[in-house]
């Protein structure tokens, strides 16, 4: 967690949920975000070499078709990829949302690297928001993220935040060019991506549309953990027999009222609370190593997938 502490900053108005990190007044210049996030320094390449046993001796050599990545600031290895790989370094990363903070409305709001700098993100807020009944404020962020060890392509997504419990939801669920991913075998073109991305209108519209149309309907207790069983469990198998049962009555309980914002009007009793239910679990209740794995999972791992497979399954029951 201390890794975090040190790698991270985030807009001084816009208190990250975990209290996290190193806070920015509004307004700074893209140098200072660098410097704060942890982020000023670059991912350097070195050939792979090995030690080889001859007749009088070892003998070094060097592997062709591989290299080490390292950080510039402390010569840390981050990883061995193959001589193809294409390196997106943490200053570009910064200089993707340039424009859009200057001539399209955007704002910084979190930016940092996980593992030591195997993964590096930053968060930006589009502008774009909607207020769904009982006052429950939903924003649009696009969130840039890759990484240096293979593990993930870099990848520009627009993300939902629920103000009042910091959940976060992708949007690229069910909605075309919400998301685009370049794989390490290409260069990272930020006007190629932009393009593609748009700037999201319709994808947020359709989002808005969906969750709107969840926080109308209605869900009983039994309702409510049937989904949950279709979601995460085994929909052959009675609850008592389920082998997660544990989690699944956590979610349900937080659905029931013990989540954050679960009483407001959009949330309580609805398949729009179910949602949030889970991604709650997932954001903030369930076990991680650190916050670096649990961010990690929950925007790029098996925690994302986890969100993706409640917000399609609360989806179909609303039809």
């Amino acid at each position: 967690m201390s890794h975090l502490v040190q790698t991270m900053a985030y807009r001084e108005e816009q208190v990250p949920w975990h209290r996290l990190g190193n806070s920015l007044p509004a307004n700074q210049p893209l140098e200072v975000w660098l410097t704060a996030a942890g982020m000023d320094w670059a991912i350097q390449e070195a050939p792979v070499l090995y030690s080889a046993a001859g007749g009088e001796g070892a003998v070094i050599k060097a592997n062709a078709d591989a290299k080490v990545l390292y950080r510039s600031d402390t010569q840390e290895a981050l990883s061995v990829v193959s001589n193809r790989y294409k390196v997106v370094q943490p200053r570009e990363v910064m200089e993707f949302y340039r424009d859009l903070v200057s001539s399209a409305g955007f704002a910084l709001e979190t930016a940092g690297v996980l593992k030591g700098g195997r993964k590096l993100w930053a968060l930006a807020k589009t502008g774009q928001e909607t207020v769904l009944k009982g006052g429950d404020r939903v924003k649009a962020y696009l969130l840039l993220a890759t990484s240096c060890d293979g593990t993930l392509a870099t990848t520009a997504q627009f993300t939902s935040v629920r103000v009042v419990c910091n959940n976060t939801l992708q949007l690229a669920v069910n909605h075309r060019g919400s998301v685009v991913k370049v794989p390490h075998s290409t260069v990272f073109d930020p006007k190629l991506v932009k393009a593609a991305l748009g700037l999201g209108l319709s994808t947020w519209d359709g989002f808005i549309t969906s969750i709107k149309r969840m926080a109308e309907r209605p869900l009983n207790s039994i309702e409510a953990m049937n989904v949950l069983i279709s979601t995460l469990g085994d929909p052959a198998l009675p609850l008592i027999q389920q082998p997660n049962r544990r989690v699944l009555q956590q979610i349900h309980t937080l659905f029931a009222g013990a989540g954050i914002g679960a009483e407001l009007a959009s949330a309580s009793g609805t398949a729009w609370g179910l949602l949030n239910a889970v991604t709650q679990y997932v954001d903030h209740a369930r076990r991680a190593r650190s916050q670096d794995y649990r961010l990690d999972s929950a925007w790029f791992g098996a925690g994302a997938e986890m969100k993706a497979k409640a917000y399609t399954q609360v989806l179909k029951v609303v039809g």
